[in-house]
């Protein structure tokens, strides 16, 4: 098979959550510790950070591994979804996985995809092991897919694992309050490894706590920390999000973490892989100006939309045109209460069979006053509102990863 035969057996073969749904999903751990014994425990071959949580994992993961790769070392990184190219999920000092290797762990492996069948998730957290375990990394940074307690990625005895905040979202697996999803997200509190907790949130502190406690892990609060002098000149930084911030300021708590357990990181190196986050790892969709009047994020959850439409507000603009798609399994009555009733909206469906279809969403969205057109697909929606704006108009695209990474 080539690359493209590859992937194309990797989706239809193998069950994929961010397509298929729940049907897909299957929360537990044995599969993937039978197939890190296949390999030959890969997992316990290299050091690294496990980051759990509803909001900003994916960004303090990159973070985290800029300012490691700044500081010289050679860096894996696991994250997901990718937006435009699944080799994006696996990468070492920002550089992706290539294609040949892609398609040569597939064909090695076949005869264990066959037997113990795998999930897509499953399968690409054993290649991302496997691949980081082969080049002799440094540290890997790992990023959890869903929860963390029952999450493939939770195979790993990390030097340290940081949870950034808990809000709803994914309520059907992980539970519906907000302490039962912190439960499941403690469940990456490793015996005797220090966790980071991004942000202060009354009802999700004593859970990390109790769990902390249990395992003699020490507990750090992000939150509690002083950053440094240049953390106020935002201006500097490649990653602009409104969010950001908090993300960093957990990032920091994490670094100084792993200084005191003897990683050799200067203040420089943490300063320009901080600063330089994006362009280093190769992070897209977040706050991202695609061009100076297009704007996109994929902020897709309420507490995510919150910053992120807080934000939108506060830009001058004549008239915003918001090209909106989600996913079928959101609660709309979090979200959409969320958006201005004076954009203009073009509703969208991202191409996925999760996608809420365009007339179902523009139907919900006329009950809360947002008014707009259905458009065939997500690129149509964008045409049209570039058609539609002026010179001092906004465009943002927004409501899913998979509405952003069309439009990428």
């Amino acid at each position: 098979m080539n690359y493209q035969e590859t992937l194309d057996f990797l989706y239809t073969e193998l069950p994929v959550f961010q397509i298929d749904g729940a049907e897909a999903l299957e929360l537990k751990l044995d599969r993937t510790l039978q197939i890190m014994y296949y390999l030959g425990d890969p997992h316990k071959a290299f050091k690294s950070v496990h980051v759990a949580g509803t909001n900003g994992k994916g960004s303090v993961s990159h973070i985290t591994a800029s300012v490691l790769q700044s500081a010289g070392y050679k860096v894996g990184l696991y994250t997901s979804p990718h937006l435009k190219d699944f080799r994006e999920r696996i990468r070492i000092n920002g550089n992706c996985i290539s294609e040949d290797r892609v398609v040569a762990f597939v064909e090695r492996h076949s005869g264990m995809i066959d037997d113990l069948k795998p999930s897509f998730f499953e399968l690409t957290v054993a290649m991302a092991f496997d691949y980081f375990a082969s080049q002799a990394i440094d540290i890997a940074v790992i990023e959890v897919g869903m929860g963390g307690r029952l999450d493939s990625t939770n195979v790993i005895i990390p030097e340290l694992s940081v949870i950034t905040n808990i809000s709803f979202d994914h309520q059907a697996f992980l539970g519906d309050t907000i302490t039962k999803i912190a439960f499941e997200k403690a469940g990456i509190i490793k015996p005797s490894v220090p966790v980071v907790i991004g942000e202060y949130q009354e009802e999700t502190l004593s859970v990390f706590e109790k769990k902390a406690n249990i395992q003699q892990s020490e507990l750090i609060k992000a939150y509690e920390c002083i950053p440094p002098y240049w953390f106020s000149d935002r201006e500097e930084f490649d990653l602009q999000g409104p969010y950001q911030p908090k993300n960093c300021l957990t990032v920091y708590a994490a670094i100084q973490q792993l200084r005191k357990q003897g990683w050799a990181i200067s203040e420089t190196a943490l300063e320009k892989g901080m600063k330089n986050a994006a362009s280093s790892t190769g992070l897209i969709g977040r706050w991202q100006w695609v061009t100076p009047r297009l704007l996109c994020d994929t902020a897709h959850n309420a507490s995510g939309l919150a910053y992120v439409l807080k934000r939108l507000s506060e830009l001058e603009y004549t008239y915003l045109h918001i090209v909106l798609g989600v996913l079928s399994d959101k609660d709309l009555t979090e979200i959409l209460p969320l958006f201005p009733k004076s954009a203009i909206y073009y509703f969208v469906a991202p191409s996925i069979k999760r996608a809420l279809a365009a007339d179902n969403l523009q139907q919900q969205a006329q009950s809360y006053g947002l008014i707009g057109n259905t458009f065939s697909s997500v690129l149509k929606g964008l045409e049209a509102a570039k058609h539609a704006s002026k010179s001092k108009d906004l465009i943002f695209v927004g409501g899913s990863t998979f509405t952003v990474a069309e439009i990428l």
